[in-house]
C-alpha cells in the first residue's frame, strides 16, 4: 500500500515538473533555442572523430575545390580536404579556446574584484587603476600586441585574450561585492569574529556569482570570435591545427570564386556565437529577473 502511495505522490510531482518546464520554455524561447543549437554544436565537436565522413587531414588534389554536394556536404578546399569534416574537428579547438580563455579571465579577474570591492579604500583604487590600464586598450589591439610580443600561436593567443578580458570580471565582481558586503549576514559574520578571508569565500562570493555567470556565458562566444580573428590575421592557430578562423584565413585567395571555402567555417562561428548569446540573455533573465523589469 505504501508503495502505491509513493507512486501516486510521484505522479503529480512529475506532472508539475513537466508543466514548469513547458512554462519556462514558453517564456524563454530564445534561451531554449540557444541551448539546443549550442548542445548540437558541442556534441558534434566532442564526437567529431566518430562523425566525420573523411579524415580532416586527407589531401586529395583530384577533389580540390569541389562545391557542396551529397558526397562533400560543405565542399572541399584547395587541397581537396573535406570542409565538413574540418569544421566538425575545428569545433573542438574553438570550444577549447572559448572555455580556457573565459575560465582564465574569471580566475584572474574575480579575486581582484573580490578584494577590491570588499576592502575598498586605497586597495580598491590601486587594483582598479591596475585594471583600467588594460581597459584603456581597444578590445583587439591589446591581444594583437601581446601575441606579437610572445610570438604567433594558439596558446599565446589564448593567454593574450585572457589578459585582455580579466578587467571586465574584476569590475563586475567589484560591483557585486560592494552590494553584498552591506547585507546583514555579512555584518553578523564580522560581529562573530569570522575572518575576512572566510567571509569573502563563504558568504560574499556565492552571492555575487550571478553577474559573473551571465558575463562568462556571453564571453564564451566572443572569445571564439576573437580567437578566430587572431587566427585570420596570422597571430592565432597555426597549421596543422584545425580552427575555424584559420580555415577562413586559408580561403582568402579563392573565396570569391569558391564561396563555400570561407562561408562554411564563417557560418560555424556565427552560429556558435549566436547560440551562446541567446543562452547568455536567457541566463540573465532567469538569474536576474529584475533586469528585464527595470528596462
Amino acid at each position: 500500500m505504501s508503495g502505491n502511495l509513493s507512486i501516486l505522490a510521484a505522479e503529480p510531482a512529475k506532472a508539475g515538473f513537466g508543466l514548469r518546464a513547458r512554462a519556462f520554455a514558453a517564456q524563454n524561447k530564445l534561451f531554449v533555442i540557444g541551448i539546443v543549437i549550442f548542445s548540437v554544436i558541442l556534441l558534434a565537436s566532442i564526437f567529431a572523430e566518430w562523425i566525420v565522413p573523411y579524415s580532416p587531414t586527407r589531401i586529395a588534389f583530384a577533389d580540390k575545390l569541389q562545391p557542396p554536394s551529397l558526397e562533400h556536404w560543405m565542399g572541399t578546399d584547395k587541397f581537396g580536404r573535406d570542409i565538413f569534416s574540418r569544421v566538425l574537428v575545428g569545433g573542438q579547438t574553438s570550444m577549447m579556446v572559448g572555455a580556457f580563455v573565459t575560465f582564465l579571465a574569471i580566475v584572474i579577474g574575480v579575486p581582484i574584484g573580490l578584494v577590491s570591492g570588499y576592502f575598498g579604500g586605497w586597495i580598491d583604487n590601486l587594483l582598479m587603476r591596475f585594471s583600467d590600464v588594460f581597459l584603456a586598450f581597444p578590445p583587439l589591439l591589446l591581444p594583437i600586441s601581446i601575441v606579437a610580443a610572445l610570438g604567433p600561436g594558439l596558446n599565446n593567443a589564448m593567454i593574450a585574450l585572457a589578459v585582455s578580458w580579466f578587467p571586465w570580471y574584476a569590475r563586475i565582481t567589484r560591483g557585486a561585492v560592494m552590494r553584498v558586503r552591506k547585507e546583514l549576514y555579512v555584518d553578523a559574520a564580522r560581529a562573530m569574529g569570522v575572518s575576512h578571508a572566510r567571509i569573502m569565500i563563504r558568504h560574499i562570493t556565492p552571492n555575487s556569482l550571478t553577474p559573473i555567470i551571465v558575463q562568462g556565458s556571453m564571453d564564451f562566444g566572443f572569445t571564439i570570435l576573437a580567437a578566430a580573428s587572431l587566427s585570420f590575421i596570422g597571430l592565432g592557430a597555426r597549421p596543422p591545427t584545425i580552427e575555424w578562423g584559420l580555415m577562413a584565413a586559408n580561403s582568402r585567395t579563392q573565396f570569391l570564386e569558391h564561396w563555400w571555402t570561407a562561408l562554411c567555417p564563417g557560418f560555424a562561428i556565427f552560429l556558435t556565437v549566436l547560440a551562446v548569446n541567446l543562452m547568455g540573455d536567457g541566463l540573465r533573465d532567469v538569474l536576474d529577473p529584475k533586469h528585464g523589469t527595470s528596462e
